[in-house]
């Protein structure tokens, strides 16, 4: 084989694998347009590679209970901004805001949470400012 040809060959491969990790990475699936603050009662908090998430329940409109899911980064990325695996427990009441998915199950990314104590945690370690619709 021509070593331009094997050089061609390794560059194609490396487009073909790392187009579904781009994938994964994306937003694709979220309504980067669109925040919603929810109170909400934690059920779970799961810090775990590759992606932490947030189990919570949220009450209705009617008074129906609905459990949400949101995740957030890795925990490495979450302890640069100044999360812990301990910073969330069950039955702790919170603000949650999130980008939610575009197909309307309660499900999204979390931007931040406002702790019992008042203390504002952002998923990014700044504000992401204020934009979309707001829920309580």
């Amino acid at each position: 084989m021509s070593r331009s040809f094997k050089l061609a060959l390794v560059v194609g491969l490396s487009f073909l694998f790392s187009a579904p990790l781009s994938a994964h990475h994306g937003t694709a699936s979220f309504d980067t347009n669109k925040k919603l603050t929810l109170d909400a009662t934690v059920t779970e908090w799961f810090w775990a590679n590759p992606h932490c998430f947030l189990k919570f329940d949220v009450k209705s409109d009617n008074g129906e209970v609905v459990h949400w899911v949101a995740e957030t980064s890795n925990p490495a990325d979450m302890t640069n901004v100044g999360w812990n695996k301990q910073i969330l427990k069950p039955g702790d009441e919170i603000k949650v805001t999130i980008e939610p998915v575009k197909n309307g199950r309660p499900a999204g990314r979390v931007l931040e949470v406002v702790l019992p104590n008042g203390k504002t945690l952002y998923a990014t370690g700044k504000n992401p400012g204020s934009i979309g619709e707001n829920k309580n």
